[in-house]
């Protein structure tokens, strides 16, 4: 199915969600759209914590599966963000929509140095 009309929607519900600590350099998924969810996430905001002491990277790609299956292309690639330091990767005035069958996945470059938080919006 292909996304609904955004124009004439029945339900917006907001959702924030998080991974802490990201451990492993393969593709943790953050935000996942199943192929017969019959809904459009508009992603609003997608910010980086380094929580280390240290320099920390990663990279954010979109996938054309669900649960960071098929092809993907960078939203940001190997950025980097100082010890301590936060850094918005999707900001509320640049948003993306994921449509069915898509997802959003982090790549922890520096491993156990990164925390996501990702806020979106499921419209149907």
């Amino acid at each position: 199915m292909t996304a609904p009309n955004i124009v004439n929607v029945s339900n917006i519900t907001g959702v924030t969600t998080f991974l802490s600590g990201i451990s492993t350099t393969s593709v943790s998924v953050i935000i996942s759209n199943d192929s017969s969810s019959n809904k459009v996430y508009k992603i609003n905001t997608i910010v980086a914590s380094n929580i280390n002491s240290i320099p920390a990277s990663l990279t954010v790609k979109i996938f054309g599966g669900a649960s960071g299956a098929g092809t993907s292309v960078a939203i940001a690639s190997t950025i980097a963000i100082p010890a301590g330091s936060s850094l918005a990767i999707i900001g509320k005035d640049t948003p993306i929509y994921l449509e069915e069958n898509r997802s959003i996945g982090v790549i922890a470059i520096t491993p156990n140095s990164i925390d996501i938080v990702g806020s979106y919006e499921i419209i149907s």
